[in-house]
């Protein structure tokens, strides 16, 4: 009898342990953030600068892990933490977006839902002000994956979605450097867009620093939520000086934003290469190849990731990088360039925010 008592209770306890177990794994979630990547190193910047993409990236994280902690889907800390960094005029999306040859600003999104392969995005927008709340309603909202200019806008209006004047998203710094590399082109100046500020000073080594940091210069975003689902979103302003309505990885399922239900993928860089190399999509790929091939890899997706990025891209010439999460929260990131804003938080980890090559 004291043995068929002591068995019981073992049972007991064994399941009440297992359903913690289980419990403590559906809370798990994770959340990685980047802003761009380039040459960004120490020497270059001011501490001022610095400091504010710190707290920038760290705002991020924040904003995303609320949602997240206290049990909100992997979309909306995307949505909500893209439209944050399209409202900072620290980055190269929404308002601080550079400018075209023809002085427009012209945005591309894009957002995957890893649980069901559904995608939206949006390419070559002007008015809206959050571009990947446009890229989240095409996916939710209308038979297609992309939209593109005018079509894009008619639609988002359909959605009532929040539109503001082109002035909105002019910054002086953007602007003057758009005017040195139209100047560098050859190509006439464009006359200031109607309703921008006064021209304002700017040091000329801000101006050089803005263009080697942001060359690249990107926002993306992929979550794990305590339902155990991956989502992946970006959104960026494009390159400066770009003409003929140039389109990037941005926007390009696969290329500048993949997920699925084991890995999601945001990148950063020159849109041209990682469109060619899929590169997104093909991260995500390695790592399921390599979660097949070996019972535990505690570093996959950091092998996916420099695989594709030191690997293929480095050898086609290409530069950028990426930030990758896994499915079981393993976040990752990898860059062949000087630097990239960068930042993780989950569950079962401190907050990581970075900046140069040199940090971990």
């Amino acid at each position: 009898m004291r043995i068929l008592t002591a068995t019981l209770i073992a049972t007991l306890l064994a399941g009440l342990t297992t359903a913690a177990s289980l419990a403590q794994d559906e809370a798990r979630w994770a959340i990685v953030v980047h802003g761009g990547a380039g040459v960004i190193e120490r020497e270059s910047m001011t501490a001022d600068t610095e400091a504010a993409y710190r707290a920038a990236l760290d705002a991020a994280l924040e904003t995303g892990g609320a949602i997240l902690s206290e049990g909100g889907s992997s979309l909306d800390a995307i949505e909500a933490v893209i439209r944050d960094l399209e409202d900072n005029p620290l980055f190269n999306a929404g308002r601080g977006a550079v400018f075209t040859a023809e002085g427009r600003n012209e945005l591309d999104a894009s957002i995957m839902d890893g649980s069901n392969l559904n995608a939206g995005a949006v390419a070559g927008v002007t008015g809206i002000r959050h571009p990947i709340t446009a890229a989240r309603a095409v996916m939710e909202n209308s038979r297609h994956v992309m939209l593109a200019g005018e079509g894009a806008e008619i639609f988002a209006r359909e959605q009532e979605l929040e539109f503001v004047d082109p002035a909105y998203f002019f910054t002086e710094r953007r602007w003057r450097s758009m005017e040195r590399a139209v100047g560098d082109l050859g190509l006439p100046l464009p006359e200031r867009p109607a309703g921008a500020p006064e021209p304002e000073e700017i040091q000329e080594g801000h101006l050089d620093l803005m263009e080697r940091e942001h060359r690249f210069g990107t926002v993306g975003v992929v979550a794990l939520d305590q339902s155990g689902h991956i989502a992946a979103g970006t959104s960026t302003g494009g390159t400066t000086a770009k003409r003929w309505g140039r389109v990037g990885d941005s926007p390009v399922i696969g290329a500048g934003t993949y997920a699925t239900e084991s890995c999601g993928v945001s990148a950063t860089g020159t849109g041209e290469y990682f469109i060619r190399l899929n590169i997104a999509a093909r991260i995500c790929h390695e790592l399921e190849v390599m979660d097949r091939g070996a019972e535990e890899r505690a570093f996959a997706a950091q092998d996916a990731a420099d695989m594709v990025i030191q690997g293929a891209l480095t050898d086609l010439g290409g530069d950028g990088g990426v930030i990758v999460l896994s499915g079981s929260g393993e976040t990752a990131w990898s860059f062949n360039t000087p630097g990239m804003y960068r930042a993780s938080w989950g569950s079962d980890r401190e907050p990581v925010v970075a900046i140069y090559g040199d940090e971990d």
